[in-house]
């Protein structure tokens, strides 16, 4: 049976204690606050973000509120599977948040929930955490909006509560999102050289993918790729994703500058379309490295095609919360 978002939380909050509030790139911005800044300041002396960690699996109950969120663990790992009506990538959540989204390097999900709902500039308006969730859907899966109220949704929110426990609403972890690259110039044509040496014997030579020992490696490029409005689909994204955490047996292995090169082949080959891009960042201020026109924005090195999607486009949307009245 289906859960008001509002109802979960607040049996979380109750039963967890001071559960806060996905990219997943979630660093703080001045124009990305989260609703609780306040509520942030006054609990900021009794709060130490370098003590905290999230809490381990096995200190879950063994109640209603267990299960769900040891559904949205299994939901997030095996996202492709569980909700392949929703899903148009051969991606799960865990492809980019490694670790079942504790890897402090690839946009954990350590603490996120106590940041939400907050304002986020791509979108131009203050969002719930469902919502978010649903970008993640829509741009690094390819695929569709799952309904908010649905049991699937509230179970993931669940896990993401989990991972958040003890984190006072408007605060965050230490570490959010992944580490800033600094500005390199990328050859596509050096990445590929990194990319047969690399990367291939995972993702495979045409970068759809393949499996490593017990791993799925998602694809890279392809109709079964990430979207053209993923975080990952920006250079700078895909390098930090990959001189951090790449490759997934020797991570860190590569330095700064292959990373940037193999990024830039990975972003520049075709992957599927996102309906609705160009109104990203409608009120301006799109980074850099982001490969599609929007308002004061052109296209930086856009992918070679882009990919028509299957399904309704309207499915692919995830608009901003509208007003009643």
């Amino acid at each position: 049976m289906s859960r008001h978002p509002r109802t979960l939380r607040l049996i979380a909050f109750v039963c967890v204690a001071s559960l806060g509030a996905c990219t997943l790139d979630t660093s703080r911005r001045a124009d990305s606050a989260s609703a609780g800044t306040a509520t942030r300041q006054a609990g900021a002396a009794v709060w130490d973000s370098d003590a905290w960690s999230p809490p381990a699996i096995s200190e879950l109950p063994n109640d209603s509120l267990g299960a769900s969120i040891r559904r949205g663990l299994a939901l997030v790992t095996h996202t492709r599977d569980s909700l392949a009506k929703f899903v148009g990538s051969n991606l799960n959540c865990t492809s980019c948040h490694l670790d079942e989204g504790r890897r402090e390097t690839s946009a954990p999900f350590n603490g996120v929930y106590a940041r939400y709902p907050r304002f986020i500039d791509r979108t131009g308006a203050v969002v719930p955490i469902e919502d978010r969730v649903n970008y993640c859907m829509t741009r690094s899966l390819a695929g569709t909006t799952l309904p908010a109220n649905s049991r699937e949704m509230q179970d993931m929110v669940a896990y993401l509560a989990f991972l958040s426990r003890g984190v006072p609403v408007g605060s965050q972890p230490k570490v959010t999102g992944m580490p800033k690259m600094p500005a390199l110039t990328a050859d596509s044509g050096r990445g590929r050289v990194v990319y047969v040496r690399e990367c291939a014997r995972c993702h495979g030579a045409d970068g759809s993918g393949g499996v490593f020992g017990n791993v799925i490696a998602p694809a890279l490029w392809g109709a079964k790729s990430f979207s053209i409005g993923a975080s990952m689909a920006r250079r700078e994204r895909a390098a930090s994703f990959v001189r951090h955490n790449m490759p997934l047996d020797k991570p860190g292995s590569l330095n700064d500058q292959d990373a940037f090169d193999v990024a830039a082949l990975i972003t520049s080959m075709p992957r599927p379309d996102l309906p609705g891009k160009a109104h990203d960042w409608p009120n301006g201020g799109a980074p850099s490295d982001v490969p599609y026109a929007t308002k004061g924005h052109v296209a930086f090195s856009p992918p070679k095609a882009v990919l028509p999607r299957k399904g309704v486009a309207a499915e692919a949307l995830v608009p901003p919360p509208k007003p009643v009245r």
